[in-house]
């Protein structure tokens, strides 16, 4: 092999592994989103609205109960939410409504309780105000009424659309998120992990981590009211998750126009559930009604796999580890090494109610916070105490 040609095959490697903003262009996104769903290719749908799949709740829970059902159906989902339209719909996925009414008394106690204490978080993508959010519901329900937790749970819908894409040992959380009359669109987005980040940010990982980053998480909603199409539910673009590029890609103008101009919408009646891929591009809608207080019971669910193998004391770690770094003669890039190796660098998970992200979409990880704190020389007294107190509000 010539020397050219070991450049040429060095060159291509790295376009491969390292994503870019001019990697790919909107002729390739709009012909991928221009896909139509054939019904016929999904035996146990129930119908086809505006590309989106939908499923009957009576005939899921029925799946349940029959092993070689289950394995049939959570095989079709799991390819609906890969490479098919990203999304589906279970008609009456809890189909005793009380239990809905239920939790969402519960979830109303909770936002009145934030807004007389003056607390409560705002919205990842909308404008503070538009909508009233609840942080880790999940614990909050289940303290709060375990069987109404319990009961709500229960259901199949949820157990099953979890499965398909994530096998077994799942971890469930929840966020409640209430779009009031009046309340603006979100801004066109992808999710967690990744679409938490900015593109700056997302291009740092190589391709592979853009390939799986949808596969460690399932996003989904139940409905707590009946959402007509005024009252805003959530804007989709099917088969958009299939496009390579869309962590990098999604915040530009053109592609933001894309969705703007060919996202569907379906309606929802208390007790349905949505789910879909996470990299598929979505926004919950404006809510252009005068009396409807949209609520959904956010669920983001995430891959057992997501986890270390062992359980390290990272905080008695950093604390040892600051001192040496303070006095020690390295490079920039050699402060950053050992603190990667040393410190949690990623944001997630963490206590929203008390760490909210500031100035971006995630809050301040234990190695940012350690990088900054050597860069201003902060004493390791000091920095101990300081990291402590970053670490309570982490804490649930």
């Amino acid at each position: 092999m010539t020397a050219v040609d070991k450049l040429s095959v060095a060159t291509r490697r790295a376009d491969d592994t390292w994503l870019s903003r001019d990697g790919a262009d909107l002729a390739t996104f709009a012909a991928e989103t221009a896909r139509q769903t054939d019904l016929a290719a999904w035996p146990h749908a129930a119908g086809c609205e505006r590309n989106i799949l939908i499923y009957d709740g009576d005939a899921v829970r029925k799946a349940r109960m029959d092993a070689a059902m289950t394995r049939s159906l959570t095989a079709e989902w799991a390819h609906a939410l890969r490479s098919g339209p990203g999304v589906i719909v279970i008609k009456r996925a809890i189909a005793d409504t009380a239990i809905v009414d239920r939790a969402t008394a519960i979830f109303e106690d909770l936002i009145t309780a934030q807004q007389t204490a003056g607390t409560g978080g705002g919205d990842h993508f909308a404008k503070p105000g538009a909508n009233d959010r609840v942080w880790n519901a999940l614990q909050k329900h289940c303290e709060a009424d375990a069987e109404n937790f319990a009961r709500y749970y229960a259901s199949p819908a949820i157990a099953l659309a979890s499965l398909a894409w994530l096998g077994p040992n799942y971890q469930m959380t929840a966020q409640v998120n209430r779009v009031n009359p009046g309340g603006a669109a979100q801004s066109a987005h992808r999710d967690y992990h990744l679409g938490f980040m900015s593109t700056d940010e997302a291009l740092r990982y190589p391709a592979s981590c853009h390939e799986i980053s949808p596969f460690m998480t399932l996003q989904g909603a139940v409905a707590h009211c009946d959402m007509p199409l005024e009252s805003g539910p959530t804007l989709f673009l099917p088969y958009s998750q299939n496009f390579s590029h869309g962590y990098v890609l999604f915040e530009t103008p053109q592609f933001q126009q894309h969705f703007n101009s060919h996202h569907v919408q379906l309606p929802l009646e208390k007790g349905d559930a949505v789910f879909f891929n996470p990299a598929l591009m979505h926004a919950a809608g404006t809510n252009r009604s005068t009396n409807i207080y949209r609520m959904a019971n956010l669920l983001q669910v995430s891959s057992a796999f997501g986890r270390a193998m062992e359980t390290v004391d990272r905080i008695a770690c950093a604390k040892a580890l600051y001192p040496a770094l303070l006095e020690a003669t390295m490079s920039e890039s050699e402060t950053l090494d050992a603190i990667a190796a040393c410190a949690e660098g990623y944001a997630f998970p963490t206590n929203l109610d008390r760490d909210p992200p500031i100035s971006g979409l995630a809050p301040k990880s234990q190695a940012a916070f350690m990088y900054e704190a050597l860069k201003a020389g902060m004493s390791p007294g000091n920095f101990s105490a300081a990291l402590d107190a970053l670490e309570a509000k982490r804490g649930a």
